[in-house]
């Protein structure tokens, strides 16, 4: 007789789906957190937080930018401490919204660090050295991921932050170099650059964020150029150099770059460390990330593992439907495969953008005939209203079927906006057709009519 039906490690979004699914569903659970308030990275220093201070930044560059604030001759200047206080709000009814559902639903939530004693039994101890053994039928290990933190860099220096520690930023920096361009370096990379920073941006690659679609990777690095950040791809770092008044980054090129602060942005380590996974035969990759079968299963049926802790696509948003997928599979063996295929991502640069479903790049190497619909936004009413006209919703669909392919979105609000199209795209045979958005009446003026615009635009490349 086990003490919890199911166990879960962590409470972010993987463990928050995995804990709701399993109580739904009648079994008792219980859920281990680390530190003492609940909600993991996502809420506390990832993607609330983040989210939150772009939010504030994007609300006085807006103000700053309008014609009725120019004509008064006003501006708002806050710096960078100030924006992050914004957050601060939202992240304390994150934290007491997500406890109510914990209390709602009778799980029980002990504090402390787990790690396994055996597959079927794991030891959590409290910060004041009290440990406790609990054993139960199965495990979901959804703790999540930090900042990959190379040896050689000097992450104790004031002046070096990472994505976790760069929320504790108490001045308004004039100049930062972010090393590695991924979601979260491109992410920072607009907000700096809002607040007037002088932003280097360092990319190891050819090409900002390659798994977007060409049109889109070129439009969002065309505007970060714009807005005045300067992008380096092909670049390596040799080493860091703190120094009392800014930071030298060396590159493997030769080139050194002194700014005031540096953002090292250069990837995810998995939470796996100290979890006596050898005790379970359990070992992580060198990025400490789980590996798993298509069912998030390790090799233990009884213990899945979800989120970040598994790899990409380091989603929210798709953790939490792992979450749910895993507990639902291991209480009933099987679960709705549905609920984790096409998951749309979401990048809050300025502007932002989503997308789901293939690319232009994806299908062309697949064979698949093809055709595009563009809306360019400066043509839409009510982008033109708002005066967020930069932007465009583009269409990937069959050319004989017309079943819609792919989804991608640059612009204000495109996390928003690619949900209409995901659930077309969801529908089977010819309910997913480009012809739902061709025959379809929009409310006028709304951003929505862009799948309209667009869904014509295309039809009529076909003849």
């Amino acid at each position: 007789m086990y003490d919890y039906d199911v166990v879960v490690i962590g409470t972010g979004p993987g463990g928050e789906g995995a804990a709701m699914q399993a109580a739904k569903e009648g079994k008792s659970v219980g859920v281990i957190e680390k530190y003492d308030l609940i909600g993991g990275g996502c809420t506390h220093w990832g993607t609330i937080p983040s989210k939150a201070l772009r939010h504030s930044i994007f609300r006085m560059t807006e103000l700053n930018s309008s014609a009725f604030t120019k004509d008064l001759g006003l501006s708002v200047k806050l710096g960078f401490p100030e924006m992050r206080r914004s957050a601060e709000t939202v992240i304390a009814k994150q934290v007491d919204m997500r406890q109510g559902f914990y209390s709602r639903n009778r799980v029980t939530l002990l504090h402390g660090h787990a790690s396994f004693i055996d597959d079927h039994t794991i030891e959590v101890c409290e910060q004041n050295g009290g440990c406790q053994r609990i054993t139960a039928g199965g495990f979901m290990i959804a703790t999540g991921s930090r900042p990959f933190r190379p040896e050689s860099v000097d992450f104790d220096h004031p002046r070096v932050y990472d994505s976790d520690t760069v929320l504790t930023m108490n001045y308004t920096p004039t100049s930062i170099t972010i090393y590695g361009a991924g979601v979260i370096g491109c992410e920072y990379a607009s907000m700096f650059r809002n607040l007037g920073c002088k932003v280097n941006l360092v990319n190891g690659r050819d090409k900002l964020l390659e798994f977007l679609d060409d049109e889109i990777i070129d439009a969002l690095s065309y505007h970060l150029r714009d807005r005045g950040v300067l992008i380096r791809h092909r670049e390596n770092f040799e080493r860091v150099e703190p120094r009392d008044d800014g930071v030298i980054l060396h590159l493997q090129s030769g080139k050194m770059l002194k700014t005031d602060c540096m953002l090292w942005a250069a990837g995810r380590q998995g939470n796996s460390n100290d979890m006596g996974l050898e005790n379970i035969d359990i070992v992580p990759n060198k990025r400490g990330q789980i590996e798993i079968n298509d069912d998030f299963q390790t090799k233990h049926d009884h213990i899945y593992a979800v989120g970040d802790v598994i790899g990409p696509p380091s989603l929210a948003s798709a953790a939490y439907v792992q979450g749910r997928y895993a507990a639902s599979h291991y209480i009933n063996g099987h679960a709705d495969r549905a609920m984790i295929q096409d998951i749309p991502s979401g990048i809050y640069t300025s502007p932002e953008i989503s997308s789901i479903g293939q690319t232009e790049r994806e299908l062309t190497e697949a064979r698949i005939p093809y055709e595009v619909g563009h809306s360019m936004f400066k043509s839409i009413a009510r982008a033109q209203i708002t005066g967020q006209t930069v932007g465009m919703l583009k269409l990937l669909f069959h050319r004989e079927t017309l079943e819609i392919l792919g989804i991608h979105c640059f612009g204000a609000n495109a996390s928003e906006i690619i949900h209409i199209g995901q659930a077309i795209m969801s529908q089977q045979g010819s309910a997913n057709s480009l012809k739902y958005f061709m025959n379809t009446t929009f409310n006028y003026p709304t951003m929505a009519e862009a799948y309209r615009v667009a869904a014509l635009n295309g039809y009529n490349r076909l003849f």
